[in-house]
């Protein structure tokens, strides 16, 4: 990814970063439905909350699957953390991965959007969880998630005196095409930080 790299030092506030944190790789996972799953977890909720609700909800399952979702209690789900809506939203995208191949060779000709508006099909996968997807399922690598907050307020606290409008945040992301993923990374290490 050293070109990669590369392209993003050319802009000195991510060369600043990737000097701070090293260079950061985009970790693809090799379950997308588990990835999928994770992304609904992650939905409007801290990360720290996430993580232990993630941690509930896979304890349940020996492997996480379709199957094994569609087969699990309602109520140990809803009990694990998910609650009523996202443990719909689970099923639904278990019923999904089911019927219909959303896996990476699935997607293989798909562009962005085209991956965004299938995923946007299930309901519970709006936009946020499809470009989650694209970047930590499929491993595209120019994805910009400003649907995100934290991408957000890390552009603004980089990049901008005070609020920027999507539009401004977009402008300062062309530097950094067509590895717009990883520098979402650099922008999350931050923010976290």
């Amino acid at each position: 990814m050293s070109d990669a790299h590369d392209t993003l030092r050319e802009d000195p506030v991510l060369r600043a970063l990737i000097e701070e944190f090293g260079e950061l790789e985009l970790d693809v996972a090799d379950d997308p439905f588990e990835r999928l799953v994770i992304s609904i977890i992650n939905q409007s909720i801290s990360t720290a909350s996430a993580n232990a609700v993630r941690e509930r909800v896979f304890a349940l399952f020996d492997d996480l699957t379709p199957e094994a979702v569609l087969a699990a209690d309602a109520d140990e789900l809803r009990d694990a953390g998910l609650g009523e809506t996202k443990t719909e939203y689970v099923r639904n995208t278990a019923r999904a991965f089911r019927e219909r191949d959303l896996t990476r060779e699935g997607f293989a000709d798909a562009n962005d959007e085209e991956v965004i508006d299938e995923l946007a099909e299930i309901r519970g996968v709006g936009e946020w969880t499809g470009r989650m997807y694209l970047i930590f399922a499929l491993g595209r690598e120019d994805v910009l998630p400003l649907g995100d907050l934290a991408v957000r307020r890390g552009i603004e606290s980089l990049y901008g005196d005070g609020e920027m409008t999507r539009e401004e945040m977009r402008a300062v992301a062309e530097r950094w095409r067509p590895y717009r993923s990883l520098a979402t990374l650099y922008i999350w290490r931050h923010y976290e930080s």
